[in-house]
């Protein structure tokens, strides 16, 4: 016989001697797969379970009996030398492999995986980011870890039929969505709930829906061939081998569970020749394997993983509800509309049910599922409301269970660290988003900062920094967090940096300085490395900084870096961090930015200038926060700066949107009066001036945070503009429309209907003067109608309307 013998497992599924083994076919995260699993091991007790999987991880299955071991969770692979390069194999409490585990692990029977082995599933992943897919190469499919919940990689249902059925075909069919077609239903999910996911538990023989879903698949195989699905003849063939291996050791007694989709392979007749041909020559590249958390909503396809299905929530719900599922979750639904302050009774989940239940019976199903059931919430405890609705499907119908894997799990020592940090100061890591705020002055929550910090220099975002709702303080952090599935891959990629948190995120931080792009990027590091409080990492940071910022001449660059170190200084005196040396590198940035700006500023686009504006509103602010502080032989700093905005504001050749914010962060400082502001804008704002310049100087002075108010309390600014903007010629009206539109459209509304509600007014007959003599309009005290009769022509021509008699409608509406 030797390497051309013929496979000894295509007997059918049976339990005397000679019968071959028990291929129980499943599908992924299908809570009837999962009862009719352990229904079929306890009739047939096997001597050995293999299960679809990665075998590197035989190892780990042990620790699925560990009292730790929470499911979600999932088998994690990853490159040795490529941390990043990874692979996911999910497993839920409602998995059909879970369950053989458990089963195994309780019976005292041995488990193996026995699909293809990471080691070339992260190969090929490498292979294919290098030279594209390979389309005659079985290695253009999906990966096991991306399968879809059938067993297959499936994505377009119905597909043609292949015609060649032994060889793969061109388009990828999904096989539930085909068999639920034949049978009439036009949802693959619906379908599987009817015939596998409402049929209980031990209901006659336990192998017979296997039977059933193995001849259904074996009709998909020979009509679809590999349903497009090329990779699956290589895990196939390796399948096969390792039946064989598990058959000379064990003979009758071995059960596999598997995606049912292969289980037509597996009894199809070949020869190990055939097999280890298919597996010749095969990439590897060392892998490390471990167990980690999971979570029902990365279960979901919504979450771009193949391997997934619609409704994990639903799913564990009834696999865990032992009868009466769906009484059991409509109490559930009602809870957690309760806790939402939403009015739901006792008699709104009868009905519920009751309305659930006639659905059911209207639509021909043997039970209501989730479709019925989500109907009936929808109208008896939502209202018809979506809204509530959406709710129930986040929380319930995908949920946010996050699993948890026990701590004698293999990880790398950053892992180890990083999981002694967490329980030490009390952050459990969870799968659904909470804000958590941190007060720098208690021990505790300094030490969490510290920690969110320095992970997310490592690139783990585990925690968002957010806006502070109860107090702008710097004492004070709000942090977002979530934990994500992937964050464990992040982890393994940062433990190159060293063995601990605090190693690896000195580490990085030093590189990241060394291989900055700019000078901007070297301080915004330096301010990291002290929120992170990293002082291993600031010298060399620091000494970078200093490097960058003489040799670096650009006023842009230099403005731009200046703020971070100034947030610096004030992080580092909350932390109690000597900043020192990062005191005097900000004020010599200040004082180059203070020489260097008035000349930058000079002859510049309207792209150019509105970048340069916003670098003059950033060193405003930072002069501001670093106050009084000496500047390097000149005095102190916020009387330079002063002096830099008048330069700005006077001068023709700077940009009329800069010359227009000099004179309005003088405004707000108090060192210009309003008087001097007013007629700064007359002149700005008279004939002579293009109407472009004008507009821009406007956006200048009154843009951004209070410039409406501005205008809401000094009505002759508010007249000024009026007065303007009513005499630009139409012929430039278009062109200063977009920059006003920009400007006054970032109010807020109760500012601009404040502002509309002064300007309809009208001018008044007499107003003030200013320093130059001119009159200045204040607003009546009625409204002008003339002005309002004004606008009827464009109303008219934007609503339709042609019918003249609606004009008075229109002013009677107005007035």
């Amino acid at each position: 016989m030797g390497g051309n013998q013929v496979t000894a497992v295509e007997r059918p599924v049976g339990r005397g001697a000679g019968a071959g083994p028990v291929l129980l076919g499943v599908r992924h995260h299908g809570p009837g797969s999962a009862r009719a699993v352990r229904a079929a091991l306890e009739e047939t007790g096997p001597a050995v379970v293999l299960i679809e999987g990665p075998p590197e991880a035989d190892a780990l299955i042990p620790l699925a009996a560990d009292a730790e071991m929470r499911p979600p969770v999932a088998l994690l692979a990853h490159a040795v030398d490529e941390p990043g390069r990874s692979a996911f194999w999910p497993l839920a409490e409602f998995s059909p492999e879970w369950v053989a585990l458990r089963w195994a692990l309780e019976h005292g029977v041995p488990a193996r995986f026995i699909d293809l082995p990471a080691t070339h599933t992260l190969a090929w992943e490498r292979r294919e980011d290098e030279e594209g897919p390979q389309d005659e190469s079985p290695l253009d499919a999906e990966p096991t870890a991306t399968e879809g919940g059938d067993g297959a990689p499936a994505t377009v249902p119905g597909a043609a039929p292949d015609s060649e059925p032994d060889g793969a075909a061109e388009v990828r069919i999904d096989p539930l969505g085909v068999l639920a077609d034949t049978a009439g239903y036009d949802d693959p999910e619906r379908w599987w709930e009817d015939v596998v996911e409402h049929r209980g538990a031990g209901q006659g023989d336990a192998l017979a829906p296997f039977t059933a879903l193995e001849e259904a698949m074996a009709a998909l195989r020979e009509t679809y061939g590999s349903g497009g699905h090329a990779r699956d003849l290589v895990r196939e063939a390796y399948m096969r081998l390792q039946l064989r291996s598990a058959q000379r050791e064990f003979e009758d007694g071995v059960a596999v569970v598997c995606g049912a989709w292969h289980v037509p392979a597996l009894r199809q007749r070949t020869t190990v020749a055939a097999d280890k041909a298919l597996l010749k020559g095969l990439p590897k590249v060392k892998t490390d394997m471990t167990w980690v958390p999971w979570t029902h909503r990365r279960l979901s396809r919504v979450s771009g993983y193949g391997a997934g299905i619609d409704s994990p929530g639903w799913y564990g719900h009834l696999f865990s509800a032992p009868d009466r599922p769906v009484e059991r979750w409509m109490t559930k639904v009602a809870g957690l509309l309760r806790a939402e302050d939403r009015i739901v009774s006792s008699a709104h989940v009868i009905e519920a049910v009751r309305l659930a239940e006639t659905l059911a019976a209207m639509r021909g199903r043997p039970l209501p599922g989730l479709s019925e059931s989500t109907d009936a919430v929808r109208a008896v405890m939502c209202e018809g409301s979506d809204v509530p609705l959406a709710l129930v499907h986040d929380r319930l119908v995908v949920g946010d269970v996050l699993g948890e894997v026990p701590s004698t799990a293999p990880a790398v020592p950053l892992q180890r660290d990083l999981t002694r940090l967490q329980r030490r100061l009390r952050l459990k890591p969870e799968a659904l988003e909470r804000e958590l705020e941190l007060d720098l002055r208690k021990e505790n929550d300094a030490a969490r900062s510290r920690l969110l910090h320095r992970l997310r220099l490592l690139g783990i975002a585990w925690g968002e920094p957010a806006a502070s709702r109860g107090s702008t303080g710097t004492f004070r952090e709000t942090w977002r967090l979530r934990w994500e599935p992937e964050l464990s891959v992040r982890v393994a990629e940062a433990g190159v940096w060293g063995t601990t948190v605090l190693s690896a995120a000195t580490a990085k931080a030093e590189a990241d300085a060394v291989t900055a792009d700019g000078l901007a990027d070297v301080t915004a590091l330096a301010e990291r490395c002290l929120l992170a409080e990293l002082p291993g990492a600031l010298p060399t940071v620091m000494r970078i900084l200093a490097d960058r910022a003489a040799l670096d001449a650009d006023v842009g660059h230099l403005a731009q870096a200046l703020p971070a170190l100034v947030r610096s200084l004030r992080y580092g005196d909350v932390r109690g961090t000597d900043t020192g040396a990062l005191g005097e590198v900000a004020a010599g940035l200040a004082e180059r930015v203070f020489v260097g700006l008035p000349p930058a500023c000079a002859a510049l686009d309207a792209d150019a200038a509105e970048e340069m504006r916003r670098h003059v509103d950033a060193v405003h602010g930072a002069v501001g926060l670093l106050g009084d502080a000496p500047a390097t032989g000149r005095g102190h700093l916020r009387p330079r700066w002063q002096s830099v905005l008048r330069v700005l504001s006077g001068r023709d050749t700077v940009p009329g949107v800069i010359r227009g914010r000099a004179v309005r962060l003088l405004l707000d400082d108090g060192e210009l009066a309003q008087d001097e502001a007013a007629r700064l804008m007359g002149l700005v704002l008279s004939p002579g001036t293009p109407p472009a310049d004008g507009a821009a100087w406007i956006e200048g002075f009154v843009g951004g945070s209070g410039g409406g108010m501005l205008l809401v309390h000094d009505e002759r600014l508010l007249g000024l503009v009026d007065t303007w903007l009513t005499g630009v010629p139409a012929e430039a009206f278009t062109d200063v429309l977009p920059l006003l539109r920009r400007t006054f459209s970032a109010y807020e509304p109760g500012v601009r209907r404040t502002l509309g509600e002064l300007v309809r007014r009208g001018p008044a007959a007499q107003g003030a003067a200013t320093a130059a003599g001119s009159a200045i309009p204040g607003f009546a005290a009625e409204l002008d109608t003339v002005r309002a009769d004004a606008v009827l022509p464009v109303v008219r021509l934007l609503l339709g309307l042609d019918d003249m008699d609606t004009r008075n409608d229109l002013v009677g509406v107005e007035r």
